[in-house]
């Protein structure tokens, strides 16, 4: 046991013990620099017996180099690359520069890790140690964390060393955390003696808080510790090793400066930037670094700190020319950021060197540091129109790397440094996307109209149609039709001068959104089919990352193309398949949205709720916003209080950040229906009033947005037949505006309930008719429940049971369960007993659970699911247990059967 650290020893030997038991654990070690985290780590890989151990440690002046610390992690598991899904061993491989890389979406490479680290835990147990992790590069962090927070059944311990107080992985995640605090002073006497120092423990421990480092590193200068007063324990400790530097000879001081700088610590590489090995065995034997396996190793951080801080910048310079110099043609990347740290003004040969390092890092999906070494570039460069061009580069990697504000940064300065050109509308098209999907919309528009504007006026035509496209989306969620028209209007005005596959297809996506949504629905429909079609001519549309969501469009806004809907689940498949989780939040939720208006609504509820999990770790606050309003509009009518209260008013928070109307309604309109379905009139009531009222405010007269049928009934449950006869008077205009089977269908429904005994069969039959042209199950079983209600009440009861009993069924169907409560209390009131049927044990599974038993059922392996998922295959199975012991079944013939049974 370490001195001082026995509970902290017997938590890691709990979590080794676990992982060799077959379940992983992580637990991050944090405190200050030099509170005995590393020792701990040493400690733990010490009694990992019988144990894969992959070990890595974060180096301050690496966090340039594109994953450079997920390398030294993975090198030893690397022979198991060809047992990891293939896209995702591509992406991994092109990531480590062990094959050439092609972009893409950054966490790729995070689903290839935890596909990697699980791969070597089924060949044996794995510790994964990961020291100094606050400085791993963006890009390695990037992936230990998407991997890490996934570790669930597999036999694998991870811990890290991070410093107090330092940006590190952790930021944003939930993983454990044990923060160490310093020795007692028992510890730290004992410490001491061990040592061989006998000075005043006292003193020390009290200048020190027991932090070991600092109690042996200044044991030596006891009585300037209570001289030197309160300072930061970092500063002393840097000061006490550059006390030792400055005794060293002046060309071991030189050479331990070119180590400083360096990166890798390579002898070779060293010596011929003019620091020996022999001068750096000097700075060895005064215990300041370690020298073996042709490598250097500085004893602490702080001492490579201390070196560097101390030096005269003019040396620093020569240092980093020096390594530029030695560095082999393999090290191009470390040579440029060398090159710009020599650099003093412009210098268009560091900045050259830069820009291709920047493009190298963006192939291999490090956007992060491909974003950095643009911007340095640009710094380095003369004349505006190159450093516009740099740092519009810069934005456009920050902004696939998630760095929203840099993004928005960078692409506003290349506005400022060259205003009229096109890679000004370029960047001014970047900063409309950054805010419209931070927010706020209102705001979003106006940028991506100016831009647009500033397209057309250079006769950029096919950049305009984009920008306009991306308004239309951005007027959607904002539910601001006025915006969302007018770009469409110029979307066609610009169409006859765009030819080509691409923005026909994208212009006709949009264009059919924004005038359906204005209520022209034919023209808009004519324009979706365009769409699909062009899709089906053009199958390389499907490869475009820029393109995915689009795919989307046009088999939701029509609800009948079958072919489009082939094609958008074609993509989804293929997005999973990739791992472009970038995508994943905003296409799950289209496919969702898609169910729920259908009668697939276990299917639905799953895929909202990975699109929410995936948006929130994201930080992606639109899509997050949008996955939680539908899941709340889901649980309304499944009855789901708790959860769809919670949905709906974290949904309505996002709304209000964003400027999102759009889902803003979705919400308030669950709320609504919720209470609606508990049987709270008065209480749905008010929340669809407020929906009404801010329909009116924002000057949207799309039937399918209106509650106007439901007001209908909650004015005629109420007693107030004047304000059902407003309500249904006010509805009737804009579904007959809108002549779609849908909205008319409940248009007919609402006439039913307000009509007069001889004319049920009239509007209700309307209504059913209607419903029989569109996938929506639920408004199906409402009209019969309506339907039967009043035929029971005019004593036709015969009648009223056939619609009843339909009604029960459907409602049982897709798990509406107060609604399914209301239509058996409605036929127990005919005089027959209402057979309900057992709950399906389908409900008792989670969201996650059930979407792994629906891809196992369908075909999918263990370990093809497990990539769909982005889990381990030892997860799945972990999953598929639990699944099987809810349902009482035990293989996945008999899973197969009780989901089809489900549906």
């Amino acid at each position: 046991m370490l001195l001082g650290r026995d509970s902290e020893q017997r938590r890691l030997d709990r979590l080794v013990a676990d992982a060799r038991a077959g379940t992983s654990g992580v637990l991050a070690l944090m405190g200050e620099v030099g509170i005995g985290k590393t020792a701990l780590l040493d400690a733990v890989a010490g009694r990992a017996d019988g144990m894969r151990v992959l070990r890595a440690r974060g180096v301050e002046s690496e966090a340039a180099v594109p994953f450079a610390g997920l390398l030294e992690l993975l090198r030893p598991a690397l022979g198991e690359l060809a047992r990891i899904p293939r896209p995702q061993a591509a992406a991994l491989g092109g990531a480590l520069a062990l094959r050439p890389g092609s972009g893409g979406d950054r966490f790729a490479v995070g689903a290839a890790t935890l596909s990697l680290l699980a791969a070597q835990a089924e060949i044996a147990p794995t510790l994964v140690l990961v020291d100094d992790a606050h400085w791993l590069d963006d890009s390695s962090a990037d992936a230990l964390r998407f991997a890490l927070r996934r570790l669930l059944a597999d036999p694998i311990a991870v811990v890290l060393a991070v410093r107090a107080g330092e940006a590190s992985l952790l930021d944003g995640s939930d993983l454990p955390v044990l923060t160490l605090g310093g020795l007692d002073r028992a510890a730290a006497g004992a410490l001491l003696a061990r040592r061989g120092t006998s000075p005043a423990v006292d003193l020390l421990h009290a200048a020190t808080a027991g932090n070991p480092l600092a109690l042996l590193e200044l044991a030596a200068r006891a009585d300037d510790v209570a001289a030197v007063g309160p300072a930061p324990l970092p500063e002393r400790l840097a000061e006490a090793f550059g006390g030792r530097v400055d005794s060293l000879p002046s060309e071991t001081r030189a050479a331990l400066l070119v180590a400083a700088a360096g990166d890798d610590g390579d002898l070779e590489v060293l010596a011929r930037a003019g620091a020996p090995a022999d001068a750096l065995a000097v700075a060895e034997a005064a215990g300041l670094v370690r020298l073996g396996a042709g490598r250097v190793e500085f004893h602490h951080p702080l001492v490579r700190s201390a070196v560097y801080a101390r030096a005269d910048p003019g040396d620093r310079r020569a240092a980093h020319r020096a390594l530029a110099a030695a560095l082999p043609d393999r090290d191009a990347d470390r040579r440029a950021w060398h090159l710009a740290a020599a650099a003093v003004g412009p210098d268009e040969g560091a900045a050259a060197a830069l820009a291709q390092a920047a493009a190298r890092a963006g192939a291999r999906r490090a956007h992060a540091v491909a974003a950095a070494a643009f911007e340095r570039a640009a710094r380095l460069s003369a004349g505006d129109v190159a450093r516009a061009d740099l740092l519009l580069r810069g934005a456009e990697e920050a902004w696939l790397a998630g760095a929203q504000d840099r993004a928005a940064a960078l692409a506003t300065e290349v506005e400022a440094l060259v205003p009229d050109t096109r890679s000004a509308v370029r960047a001014a098209y970047l900063r409309g996307e950054v805010v419209a999907r931070r927010g706020p919309l209102p705001h979003a528009l106006a940028t991506l109209a100016d831009a647009a504007a500033r397209a057309e006026a250079m006769d950029e035509a096919e950049l305009a149609v984009d920008v306009h496209c991306e308004s239309v989306i951005a007027g959607y969620y904002a539910a601001d039709a006025r915006a969302m028209g007018a770009a469409a209007d110029r979307v066609a005005a610009l169409l006859v001068h765009v030819p080509g596959d691409r923005p026909t297809f994208l212009a006709n996506s949009a264009l059919g959104m924004a005038r359906i949504w204005a209520g022209r629905v034919e023209e808009g429909t004519t324009a979706l089919r365009t769409a699909v079609a062009t899709l089906e001519r053009a199958p390389e549309l499907r490869d475009d990352p820029s393109l995915q969501s689009w795919t989307l469009i046009a088999p939701l806004w029509l609800r009948d193309a079958a072919s489009g809907r082939e094609l958008a689940d074609a993509m989804l498949v293929a997005a999973r398949e990739q791992a472009a989780l970038g995508s994943l939040p905003h296409l799950l939720f289209l496919v969702a949205r898609d169910h729920a208006t259908s009668d697939r609504w276990s299917q639905a509820a799953v895929g909202y709720d990975e699109s929410a999990g995936i948006a929130r770790e994201l930080r992606q606050a639109r899509d997050l916003a949008a996955a939680l309003a539908g899941l709340a509009w889901l649980e309304a009518r499944q009855g789901r209080a708790d959860a769809c209260r919670a949905h709906a008013a974290e949904a309505l928070e996002l709304c209000a950040q964003l400027g999102g109307r759009t889902h803003e309604l979705w919400s308030l309109w669950a709320l609504g229906e919720l209470e609606l379905a508990l049987g709270n009139p008065a209480r749905a009531l008010g929340h669809l009033v407020g929906v009404r009222e801010l329909l009116d405010a924002l000057e949207l007269e799309d039937a399918d947005l209106s509650p106007g049928p439901e007001l209908v009934e909650l004015h005629l449950r109420l007693g107030d037949a004047d304000g059902a006869a407003a309500a249904l008077a006010a509805f009737a205009v804009e579904a007959e505006r809108k002549a779609r089977p849908w909205s008319l269908a409940r248009l007919a429904r609402a006439r039913g309930q307000a009509a007069a005994d001889p004319e049920l069969d009239e509007h209700f039959g309307e209504a059913l008719r209607l419903h029989a042209q569109t996938p929506d199950g639920y408004e199906t079983a409402r009209t019969r429940l309506a339907y039967g209600a009043r035929l029971r009440r005019a004593r036709r009861r015969v009648d009223a049971r056939e619609q009843l009993e339909l009604a029960l069924r459907h409602f049982e169907d897709l798990g509406a369960s107060p609604w399914a409560d209301a239509a058996g209390a409605e036929l127990a009131a005919t005089g027959v007993a209402a057979r309900r049927r057992d709950p399906s044990t389908l409900d008792d599974l989670t969201p996650q659970e059930r979407h792994i038993a629906q891809l196992l059922a369908g075909g999918r392996t263990t370990r093809e699911t497990a990539a769909a998922v982005f889990l381990s295959p030892k997860t799945v199975e972990y999953h598929l247990r639990s699944i099987y012991r809810k349902l009482g079944i035990h293989d996945r013939e008999a899973l197969a059967e009780a989901l089809r049974a489900d549906e």
